[in-house]
């Protein structure tokens, strides 16, 4: 570049602020290439090689000269690679394929997670409210295993101190965390509980897997159905966890169903709140907005929230943490009582 026009170029405008748009309009197209690559069915159909006129007909495409444009995408992306026998994937696209988590993190942030902002201006102006957490609960159950090992370090500790004989794990999405209960308390019985059906299922299935099928169920309901059928339970829980799950509810609703699910646990026993908390961080930002963008009234608490939330359920305050540095996620325990 000669010098003259570099000058010119530094004098256009905000040189830092055109090359971070730049940047992040790259990263921007990276993200929905990768998620159409999945939405189309491109990247599952190509773990086989394929030529594209058998690509085509196996995914019933009938423009083949698009689809030839979004492979040589793919191809700048390095997700697919090209060749006289045809397509087939790179160590990067079976890499988003074998890991189920960067999976999901394409399939909602190219989903739900911007077009929150695509559909953010008619929504200002009176449009309708989202409804991404019913129709794409299954992501959401699948992309939160990202911060599983932050809550199971947590949930570990707490097993040690319990020794816990039987647990509750309320909103148990795809059943992680009660599988790594259950692992880590080998004599315990578990129960989750999960009213998307579809993450019950998953979690219901990942148990068997695990051949935990026979100290742990999953439970496709609303916990505070189980007040009216402790029985159910086997008796009195000695740890109820919810993790991710209380900035589903109204604030003003979130006290009355901690105790409601405290009613369930025994004496002595522990409730377990793990939260991703509003603080001034981009991604705490961001998903406080998502969240009140939906129908319902949801949004995230403060770390101070979670701690008055079970002091007026009258449980006793015993812990409250971060669980990564820089990371907006908090676990708070409560003892029951008596």
């Amino acid at each position: 570049m000669r010098p003259r026009s570099a000058v010119k170029l530094a004098l256009a405008g905000s040189l830092p602020e055109r090359l971070r748009s730049l940047r992040d309009g790259q990263a921007a197209i990276r993200v929905a290439t990768v998620g159409a690559a999945l939405e189309s069915g491109v990247l599952d159909a190509l773990v086989e090689p394929r030529t594209t006129a058998a690509l085509a007909d196996t995914l019933a495409v009938t423009d083949v000269r698009l689809l030839e444009a979004f492979l040589e995408a793919l191809e700048a992306g390095r997700l697919v690679r090209s060749g006289p026998a045809g397509h087939r994937l790179t160590r990067r696209g079976r890499a988003v394929l074998a890991d189920d988590v960067v999976r999901a993190a394409y399939e909602g942030f190219s989903g739900y997670h911007t077009g929150l902002y695509r559909d953010l201006p008619v929504q200002l102006r009176g449009g309708p409210a989202r409804s991404d957490i019913a129709r794409h609960g299954d992501v959401i159950a699948r992309l939160s295993r990202a911060f599983e090992p932050l809550v199971h370090d947590a949930l570990a500790a707490e097993v040690e101190r319990l020794r816990p004989a039987r647990v509750l794990d309320v909103g148990c999405g795809d059943g992680t965390n009660l599988e790594h209960i259950l692992r880590a308390a080998p004599e315990a019985e578990g129960t989750g509980v999960e009213v998307d059906a579809v993450a019950a299922r998953m979690a219901q299935e990942r148990l068997a897997r695990a051949d935990l099928a026979d100290r742990g169920r999953v439970l496709a309901m609303d916990v505070r159905g189980l007040l009216a059928d402790p029985a159910r339970l086997g008796g009195p829980v000695d740890l109820a966890l919810l993790a991710n799950v209380v900035y589903y509810l109204p604030a003003a609703e979130r006290s009355d169903f901690l105790h409601d699910v405290a009613a369930l646990v025994r004496p002595g026993g522990t409730v377990m709140v793990v939260s991703t908390v509003a603080e001034p961080s981009a991604f705490s930002r961001h998903f406080d907005l998502l969240l009140r963008a939906q129908e319902g009234e949801m949004s995230l608490p403060t770390a101070r929230d979670l701690a008055g939330y079970l002091a007026a359920a009258g449980l006793e305050v015993t812990g409250a943490r971060r669980l990564t540095p820089g990371d907006p996620l908090h676990a708070v325990t409560g003892r029951r009582r008596g």
